[in-house]
């Protein structure tokens, strides 16, 4: 009888061990993310966890605004001042009220320095300009915005195909250049 017993509360207690670790397993999401590096052209393993409705506000020395927002964000695991973003937007607020704004499907935001990288259609537009690429580098750090792949810039009068844009946030001093040297900036005029 006691045998019994003793089975009994032993298939219980496995039944009950079995049922926790499969809920521990279903709920604890972890992902592996492979992304590949743009300057190595290597993929990367990231391993995080996933955050819904992610949303940032900071402001610089100089009283500059930037607030960045996500559907999604993955923390990776191996640095967790890196978020992983799904969905992005961002907004900088200069001082003198002019917003810029940021699209992105994707993003990587360094949490610890701000820095944020937007990848696959990017759209930066800033008072009457527009500037649509692949590949956004921000920092506010460095005070600069680095766009390139397959950049087209359009404003009222112009519109300008390009490799790489380079702008200073601060000065605004902008360089705009093609990466091969036979191949020429295409600059257009509306009128």
């Amino acid at each position: 009888m006691l045998g019994k017993k003793i089975v009994k509360i032993s298939l219980i207690i496995s039944f009950l061990l079995i049922v926790i670790l499969f809920i521990y397993l279903k709920f604890s999401k972890k992902n592996e993310i492979i992304l590949q590096d743009p300057e190595t052209q290597e993929e990367i393993n990231y391993t995080s966890n996933i955050i819904k409705d992610i949303n940032y506000v900071t402001k610089d020395i100089n009283g500059n605004e930037y607030i960045i927002t996500a559907l999604e964000g993955e923390i990776d695991y191996n640095n967790s001042n890196i978020l992983f973003l799904t969905k992005v937007e961002a907004f900088i607020k200069l001082k003198n009220d002019e917003i810029i704004t940021i699209q992105s499907d994707y993003g990587k935001y360094n949490s610890d320095n701000f820095d944020t990288i937007f990848s696959k259609n990017v759209i930066i537009e800033y008072l009457n300009n527009k500037i649509n690429g692949g590949y956004l580098d921000f920092s506010l750090e460095r005070n600069s915005m680095i766009i390139s792949k397959n950049v087209a810039y359009t404003n009222l009068n112009n519109t300008l195909e390009a490799d790489v844009i380079e702008l200073n946030i601060k000065t605004k001093d902008t360089k705009i250049f093609m990466h091969e040297k036979g191949k020429k900036v295409i600059i257009k005029n509306k009128n």
